[in-house]
């Protein structure tokens, strides 16, 4: 019970923030598309895969195991000292390797993704990008790892809204030429911004012991290499699913891409980030006790499902209206993919609690294999259907690689830690794969039916699931109080 309630406070927290920062996404994109349509938002998603690929290639994942041994160490001042500066340090001098690396290779990337070197130098600018993320995100891991949810809120809000000012502005002025700078404006007022809060925490009492920095450093850095892996698998899938349909489909199609893979993106990472936030260093810290690990896991699978499900069977039926109201009548192409990609979005929420077992028991072996199973998956099913099914086939993929990926770690979690999912939780899951099935299907038939089956089955769960979660942990007075002391 405690566990749902820690769960749900720290997802309003945080998910606040997202909310804020999702709606404001939304009308960057939003402007984006209105004045450069989808060749503008191809070119940004390529830009912000580039970027993300370096970042996450040159950081070596030493922002997410700082994370795991910032919360490990949180008890011990001199250690939690020595684990912070090396984060630091090692973020600085990986984002400067970074950034000069891109820029050397800002040739051949560019003839890579785009086919020609009419790129060049805006790809070399992202190096800036690759630099500025390291750096902020060594100060939104410190507040993550030390359990700060509100100023890592704070952080996410005033970013979100003042990269957005600058950005749009950035492309009003500059048209085509300032999508580079509207993708590198984020990390860049993110530094900032997180800088601001950091500094605000006391500062380490201990002497510096630059031979136990080192030793953190490394120890980082091996711990960090798989997550870095694991991420740069996930980056280098949408790239190369992102390059075949640019080959294959032409830029265009990447732009109604990119629109289908940010809405089907939005809620779940708006629900999940939410919640990893402070999940994943209180699972972290749940390393030698595995009762209590899976009492967090079905606790957090729960409440992913409770939270998720209802709104993506209603996404899922209202998508060809979500596209339209957040992109513009000329992406209509996106409206069929990202329900294909919303029923993948199932699978992921329900394998998103499970994978951050790998992450706190730094598994990095299973963390890579795992996830090369599943983005060679994406990838096949894409590049030998995109010719007979078009665009759809990135729809296909997305679910397919997302359910194997779901039993693969059903079964990585039976091996580290005894879990098997609860009959409740099971059972909810099942209903939400039916319902997303049956909508698909009935997408074939008549719109009028869609939108009534679709709407009556989503009222249906969100039902359930407020009944669920009042059961668990009292919503309706948990927001009496908030009532009674909005009007106080």
């Amino acid at each position: 019970m405690n566990s749902h309630r820690q769960i749900f406070k720290s997802s309003v927290i945080i998910g606040s923030a997202s909310l804020v920062h999702v709606v404001v996404g939304i009308i960057k994109v939003k402007v984006l598309a209105v004045l450069l349509g989808p060749s503008g938002v191809g070119l940004m998603g390529l830009f912000l895969n580039i970027m993300n690929m370096a970042s996450s290639l040159a950081g070596c994942g030493i922002s997410h195991s700082g994370v795991r041994q910032l919360a490990a160490s949180s008890d011990d001042e001199a250690l939690l000292g020595d684990v912070r500066r090396a984060l630091w340090i090692g973020n600085l001098v990986l984002g400067i390797i970074g950034l000069a690396v891109l820029w050397l290779l800002r040739e051949p990337v560019s003839l890579w993704i785009f086919g020609d070197l009419t790129r060049t130098t805006e790809v070399g600018w992202l190096g800036i990008g690759v630099l500025l993320m390291l750096v902020a995100s060594s100060q939104t891991g410190l507040l993550q790892g030390l359990r700060r949810i509100g100023d890592l809120a704070r952080v996410r809000i005033v970013s979100a809204i003042t990269a957005a000012a600058i950005g749009i502005a950035l492309v009003w002025w500059l048209g085509a030429d300032g999508v580079v700078w509207f993708v590198i404006t984020v990390p860049a007022v993110s530094v900032l911004v997180a800088w601001h809060y950091a500094r605000r925490l006391a500062r380490p009492r201990s002497e510096t012991d630059w031979s136990s920095v080192r030793q953190q450093g490394l120890a980082m850095l091996k711990l960090g290499i798989p997550f870095m892996l694991t991420g740069l698998l996930t980056l280098v899938t949408q790239l190369l699913v992102r390059s075949i349909l640019l080959q294959e489909l032409g830029l265009d199609a990447t732009g109604y891409f990119q629109a289908a893979w940010a809405i089907s993106m939005t809620y779940v990472s708006f629900v999940l980030s939410a919640m990893g936030a402070d999940y994943y260093p209180k699972l972290s810290s749940l390393f030698d006790d595995k009762p209590e690990a899976r009492r967090l896991v079905e606790a957090q699978t729960e409440m992913a499902l409770l939270l998720a499900g209802p709104a993506l069977i209603a996404m899922m039926t209202l998508s060809p209206l979500v596209v339209h109201l957040l992109y513009a009548a000329s992406f209509s192409a996106s409206a069929e993919l990202l329900r294909w990609q919303i029923m993948g979005d199932i699978f992921r929420v329900a394998s998103w609690p499970l994978s951050y077992i790998l992450l706190a028991q730094g598994r990095g072996a299973l963390m890579v294999g795992t996830e090369l199973v599943w983005g060679a998956i994406y990838v096949a099913v894409v590049y030998f259907g995109v010719q007979e099914l078009g665009l759809i086939a990135a729809g296909l993929g997305f679910l397919f690689s997302y359910l194997v990926y779901l039993v693969l770690m059903l079964v990585c979690a039976h091996q580290l830690i005894g879990y098997r999912p609860g009959r409740r939780n099971a059972l909810f899951a099942l209903v939400l794969v039916i319902a997303g099935g049956l909508v698909l299907y009935v997408t074939t038939l008549d719109s009028v039916l869609v939108y009534s089956f679709g709407l009556l089955t989503s009222a249906l769960l969100a039902i359930y699931s407020l009944r669920r979660l009042d059961a668990l942990i009292d919503l309706s007075g948990w927001l009496g109080k908030r009532l009674s002391s909005s009007r106080t």
